[in-house]
Formats: C-alpha cells, sequence, structure tokens
C-alpha cells in the first residue's frame, strides 16, 4: 500500500456532526444530598463523534475533506467549527439552522469507567428551507469531489427525501457514494455504490438471520438487490468483512489486539473511501480498510490510523513487501515526528552496509535493542566511492536498501548522498544516535542533535574488506 502515500482525494461527508466530550476524574466519596457518586474532574477532553469520526479518519489518511451538514446557532456550534478547522477542514457548507441544537454527548469517566451521559441534541428531521440548502451545495460542488460518503446517525441530517436527491445527483455525475446506514428501511440508500451495516444491522435491515455462510449469501444478496447497491457488504466484527457483487467473498479481521472497538465502522467507512478514491478495487480497498480497523481497534476510545500506521502495521503482520520500508528524507521526517508523538523511542545508525555480514546484523539487532524504532541511514553509492575507492561498493545502493529493509531489526532504510549523514540526523532527531566502537573517543557526526550517543563494538574479524580478500583469495586459488 506504499503506492497510496502521497495521494490526496477530494472526499465529501454528509451526515450527523456531533461532539463526543469527557470529563474525567475520581471517585472516593458519595454525596451527602443524595445516593451518588461524587466525581473530582480533573480533565476534561473533547473529539470530533458521528460523522465527524469519518472526517478525522479522512483527515488523518491526508485526504482533502469537506463537509454537508445542519448545525445550530449555539456554542456547541462554535466549538465544533472550531475542532474540524484544527485539521483543515472547510466547513463553509456548514448550513446554520436556527433553534436546532448541535448535538454533544457528554460522558463522565470516573477511575476509567463511565459514570453517566448526558445529551444536549436535536434529533428532529432539518427543516426544508435546511434540506434544500445542501441539495443546492452538493449540486453546485459535485463535480470537484472524488468520493462521497454518507455517515447517517439518525440525527436528522440525511431525511429519506435530501438523501435520495444526493444520491441521484451523485450518480449523474458518476461519483461512488458510500453509506453508513442507521435504521431498518434502506431503501432510502437506493443507487448508492455501498452500504456498510454490521452484522447485528444486517439482520434487522434484510429480515433474515445470519448464522451461517448460505444466509449471509442471502442477507447481502436481497440488500444489494433491493437498495441497487454495486457492492453488497457486511461487516462482520471478528469474522472480517464480506461483500458481494458476482460472488460471495470474505476478508479476514487482521486485528491482532483488541482494546476498543469504538468508532471502528467510521474508520472502515473511510478507508474504504480513500482508498477507493485512489484506485483500489473493492478487494484491495477492503484488505486496507481491515488493516485500519486492526489498529483502531488496538486504541482506546475513539480513535483513527495514519497511513504509516497502517503500513507500519501491515509489516507486522509479515503482509508488506521490503521497499515499503525504504524512505525518502522528506517521508522519514515526518514519519519521524509521527512516531515520537505516539511515544516511540527513535534510534538511529548510518553506513554502507556493502556485503552484509554476520557482524552487521549483530550490530544492528543490538542498536535495536536500545529504542522501539530503528532508522538506518545508508550511503549512497557515490558517497561509499568517496569513502571506499573506486572499486566499491559491491552491490547498489538499490540492492543494500532492499536487503537491510529485509532485516527484523531495521524498521526504515533512508538513502543519503553526502559525505555525512548530519542532514538526515537532524531530520530524524532521534533519541538515541548509535556508532561503531572504534569511534570511542572521537566526535560523532550528529551527536549534538540526538538525546544520546551509543557505541557498539563490532564482531572481531568480521567485515566487508576482509570478505572481499577472502574472496579474492579463493579466486586466485581457483577457489571459486
Amino acid at each position: 500500500m506504499i503506492e497510496l502515500k502521497g495521494n490526496k482525494p477530494n472526499i465529501l461527508v454528509v451526515g450527523d456532526l456531533m461532539i463526543d466530550h469527557y470529563l474525567w476524574g475520581k471517585c472516593e466519596r458519595i454525596s451527602p444530598e443524595a445516593p451518588v457518586q461524587v466525581v473530582a474532574v480533573d480533565k476534561e477532553t473533547a473529539v470530533l463523534g458521528g460523522a465527524g469520526n469519518v472526517i478525522n479518519n479522512l483527515a488523518t489518511l491526508n485526504a482533502n475533506v469537506d463537509v454537508m451538514s445542519v448545525i445550530g446557532a449555539d456554542a456547541n456550534a462554535i466549538e465544533l467549527n472550531r475542532m474540524l478547522e484544527n485539521i483543515n477542514v472547510n466547513i463553509n457548507n456548514l448550513v446554520v439552522q436556527n433553534g436546532r441544537n448541535t448535538s454533544k454527548k457528554s460522558r463522565i469517566i470516573a477511575s476509567q469507567q463511565q459514570v453517566v451521559r448526558y445529551d444536549r441534541e436535536s434529533t428532529e428531521d432539518i427543516s426544508i428551507e435546511s434540506q434544500n440548502k445542501i441539495a443546492e451545495q452538493f449540486g453546485q460542488n459535485i463535480h470537484t469531489y472524488d468520493m462521497v460518503i454518507l455517515s447517517d446517525y439518525g440525527k436528522g441530517v440525511l431525511t429519506t427525501n435530501l438523501t435520495r436527491i444526493l444520491i441521484d445527483i451523485a450518480n449523474e455525475h458518476n461519483k461512488k457514494v458510500l453509506v453508513d446506514p442507521k435504521g431498518e428501511d434502506y431503501t432510502k440508500y437506493s443507487g448508492a455504490y455501498l452500504l456498510t451495516p454490521n452484522k447485528k444491522e444486517a439482520i434487522e435491515a434484510s429480515k433474515i438471520e445470519i448464522k451461517d455462510e448460505a444466509s449471509l449469501l442471502v442477507a447481502i444478496t436481497k440488500l444489494k438487490n433491493e437498495c441497487q447497491l454495486s457492492i453488497g457488504l457486511i461487516t462482520l466484527s471478528e469474522d472480517g468483512i464480506a461483500i458481494f457483487d458476482d460472488n460471495l467473498r470474505k476478508h479476514p479481521t487482521v486485528a491482532r489486539e483488541v482494546y476498543d472497538v469504538t468508532g471502528a465502522g467510521d474508520t472502515v467507512i473511510a478507508s474504504l473511501g480513500f482508498s477507493l478514491s485512489c484506485g483500489y478495487d473493492i478487494d484491495k480497498a477492503v484488505k486496507f480498510a481491515n488493516l485500519a480497523a486492526g489498529v483502531v481497534v488496538g486504541k482506546i476510545g475513539s480513535a483513527t490510523a495514519t497511513l504509516n500506521e497502517i503500513i507500519e502495521y501491515e509489516s507486522s503482520l509479515n503482509k508488506s513487501t521490503s521497499d515499503s520500508h525504504i524512505k525518502t528524507l522528506d517521508e522519514i521526517e515526518l514519519l519521524s515526528t509521527e512516531l515520537k508523538k505516539r511515544g516511540k523511542k527513535v534510534v538511529f545508525t548510518n553506513g554502507c552496509f556493502d556485503i552484509l555480514h554476520v557482524g552487521h546484523v549483530k550490530y544492528l539487532e543490538e542498536a535495536k535493542s536500545y529504542g522501539d524504532v530503528l532508522i538506518l541511514g545508508l550511503n549512497s553509492d557515490e558517497s561509499v566511492s568517496r569513502l571506499k575507492g573506486p572499486t566499491r561498493p559491491v552491490n547498489t545502493e538499490d540492492d543494500r536498501a532492499y536487503i537491510l529493509a529485509s532485516l527484523e531489526a531495521v524498521d526504515y532504510v533512508v538513502k543519503f548522498y553526502d559525505d555525512t549523514p548530519y542532514e538526515l540526523i537532524k531530520a530524524v532527531a532521534p533519541h538515541i544516535l548509535v556508532k561503531g566502537g572504534d569511534y570511542e573517543g572521537k566526535e560523532v557526526v550528529g551527536q549534538d542533535i540526538a538525546d544520546e550517543l551509543r557505541l557498539v563494538n563490532f564482531v572481531e574479524g568480521k567485515s566487508t574488506t576482509k570478505t572481499i580478500e577472502r574472496i579474492k583469495d579463493g579466486h586466485e586459488n581457483n577457489y571459486c
């Protein structure tokens, strides 16, 4: 999936926006006024919820995201707009409807346990005037989007009439519409490219109990035909995702650890929309969505997955190719920043690594043991020649990079073309810089940047130079 990097599709999300608000604290006594807990609040957080979580997932994948929805003229709307602008989402198409409450769900959490939730929101259908405004904006702008996602949380924005109008306009412009549906009547979504109901929702909508592959086929076929979908799809939790066009197939889940499934459905539809917009076919897009969901359910609370996290996760499952671990200078700078935000300890080392031998591998394994992620700066062919002479390197920089990237100890390889890796080290800004033991008492390039310098002793008698000498000796004595 390395080919997805750098893609910035234009995706529109239409649906119910809300704020998920959390008050965190501890409970150490019961109120004297009533038999209820007293929670001493020490932290307050807020994240985008509902369709906003889909938007947040798309923005995290680096898509250009627009949103169309209806909000109130209230303090919650101001907060919501600020949260959207903070992730560079265009809010020019939000319709303000007087008298409507912008959705905000507040949860009080005591010692990691939810005590109570209170909601302030409007759930009745938006006005005809608001529906007309959205339909007009949609028609004027549909040509600028690569994909449309309808995120229906049943809060009144996606009325039956408006939903049908939006899908008809999108189809007239050959734009795919993906829908996260709500309720039991899916005919309002007729003509969409696909829907993403979970198993429970699909059972309620199809009126078919899904208990085996045969009943799954009947249910998914019924939904596809009744709603005139291009693709039938049902998410099956730990059993993965089922899709049906001409035949039924199931793509298994790839979650390694499940801590929280909150928002996993939003991640699935966002990652499907993103990957389909980038040219993936449906099977490849579903595999990508499964990987993204695997990252998200390994986190606590509504979460998102960056493309780098998904690539890294795929790698940890041994499903990525070695070249996906070879990065450019710009890529590694962004990735290093992201890794640090995720609390990872970054280790950096560099070298020529011309003919890989056991000394190299042991050195790299020890370097990796000092942190969580090992980034290796690799001398280009020209810089090796300047350092080692015109007969070196034996192996090209591309060959050396690929072999090094395949090692378990090495997370990322970056080629550099100067005589020293100083600019690369500045870009990475590692926690730990690792060099060979022969640098004892010497100035090491980049040690002014890293938090710490570690020296690793080489394996005695193991070097590229000695390997070349043995090859030459063998050739001269006709051993080869």
